[in-house]
């Protein structure tokens, strides 16, 4: 979940962002910081990997992240294989599926085929296309955020948004440690919502996930 004033009609009230908090040597896994909008920490999802995937694969490595609750007890699992990274091999591209409880798939994030934008489909338990989610043309924005349109599956309605937000100059530059927020209808099928969570990791892991 993550942060972002409501958006015209029905959206849910903003969440304090989700917070990466990763060293730069890239010899750690990802560990992030889920807060509600009181600022209180509500999920900590830790990546679980091994260290030649992460030095070999780099951003495009197959992953399992936990969303573990403030008790300990694991409620989520996203688990990405290993894809292509490339728009000139369509037939493979990145996927994410999101099990709750573990092992129970409900939801899927599938990268679609575009020359030039970031685009992927939301899908139900059973693969049936829900919401498209739409990024910019360059993902790279100095002093402002970076925003993927969640929209209808005709792509004719916004309904939400994912944002990687600006943090400012000192800490975007120094520290590998980013801000991400989603906004999303209140009345929204939970396990979609899960499946906006765990597209919001997919889009830090393609775009974001770099030494500085």
């Amino acid at each position: 979940y993550c942060s972002w004033q409501q958006l015209p009609g029905s959206c849910k009230p903003g969440l304090k962002p989700v917070t990466k908090v990763r060293l730069t040597d890239g010899s750690t896994n990802n560990k992030y910081i889920v807060k509600n909008s009181m600022g209180q920490q509500v999920f900590f999802v830790a990546e679980e990997n091994d260290c030649c995937n992460r030095q070999f694969c780099g951003p495009l490595r197959s992953f399992v992240l936990h969303v573990q609750d403030n008790m300990g007890q694991e409620v989520m699992t996203l688990t990405r294989p290993l894809k292509c990274g490339s728009c000139c091999c369509p037939c493979c591209l990145q996927e994410l599926e999101i099990q709750s409880p573990p092992c129970n798939p409900i939801g899927y994030v599938i990268q679609n085929w575009h020359p030039f934008l970031p685009k992927y489909t939301i899908q139900n338990e059973k693969k049936e296309a829900v919401l498209k989610i739409v990024g910019p043309f360059c993902s790279f924005r100095c002093c402002a955020d970076v925003n993927f349109d969640v929209l209808s599956v005709d792509e004719s309605t916004k309904v939400g948004r994912i944002s990687k937000q600006w943090t400012g100059l000192v800490r975007e530059t120094f520290t590998d440690a980013d801000n991400f927020g989603i906004s999303f209808p209140m009345d929204l099928d939970v396990k979609i919502k899960a499946a906006l969570f765990g597209a919001c990791f997919l889009i830090d892991f393609m775009f974001f996930e770099h030494n500085k």
